[in-house]
């Protein structure tokens, strides 16, 4: 272990990652639960033997897909968020809300149902912990390749917020221009466009 020569902090000599740990929980106080997210207020307790309660959002798992045309356009849906208050460019994505679903799986229900598309090639690109400050939701991105529609008579109907989305193609290079630009905000949606152009940039 070196410290840095000027800089509170080490520097790393090997490479650096996310590590498992888990401090004791003294408590749980259930606030709401849904079968989609619920509420917890845990009181944890630190190394030296102190409390602190800690709200924690848990939401399902959640999945999301890059997918990418033969042009090289990148597909985003347009959706009306309330929290927000605004209708946000995203990835196709949507939660594990059916049991026994693999994340690859879902990811490609999602494509089916929010877009109507249906890919013939898949891989991973990033695993996301979203907000972990106070939620355990991690996102599992997926990039999905040879796209062709989906039959009209099997389209999804869609309801509430979905029901009035909107399905946009443009440009890989544009997406990133918007991204950095500030007029695509979305996390997950930002996270993925730039680790393929990270990827692309190798």
């Amino acid at each position: 272990m070196t410290a840095h020569p000027s800089l509170p902090g080490r520097l790393a000599e090997t490479s650096v990652a996310d590590t498992d740990e888990s401090w004791p929980v003294a408590g749980v106080e259930t606030v709401y639960d849904s079968p989609y997210v619920g509420l917890t207020v845990d009181t944890i307790v630190d190394p030296s033997g102190g409390e602190h309660s800690r709200a924690v959002v848990r939401p399902n798992g959640a999945v999301a897909v890059v997918a990418i045309d033969d042009a090289d356009r990148l597909l985003l849906v347009e959706q009306y968020r309330h929290p927000t208050g605004r209708r946000l460019l995203e990835l196709p994505a949507g939660t594990l809300d059916v049991p026994g679903e693999e994340p690859q799986d879902a990811a490609a229900r999602e494509l089916a149902e929010e877009a109507d598309v249906v890919a013939s090639t898949w891989s991973p690109l990033l695993h996301l912990q979203m907000t972990p400050g106070y939620s355990t939701e991690r996102i599992e991105v997926f990039v999905a390749g040879g796209l062709t529609p989906v039959a009209e008579e099997d389209r999804t109907a869609r309801e509430a917020e979905e029901a009035h989305m909107a399905q946009w193609w443009l440009p890989f290079a544009d997406a990133v221009t918007a991204v950095l630009d500030g007029r695509i905000a979305d996390a997950k949606t930002v996270s993925a466009i730039l680790a393929v152009q990270a990827l692309r940039s190798r």
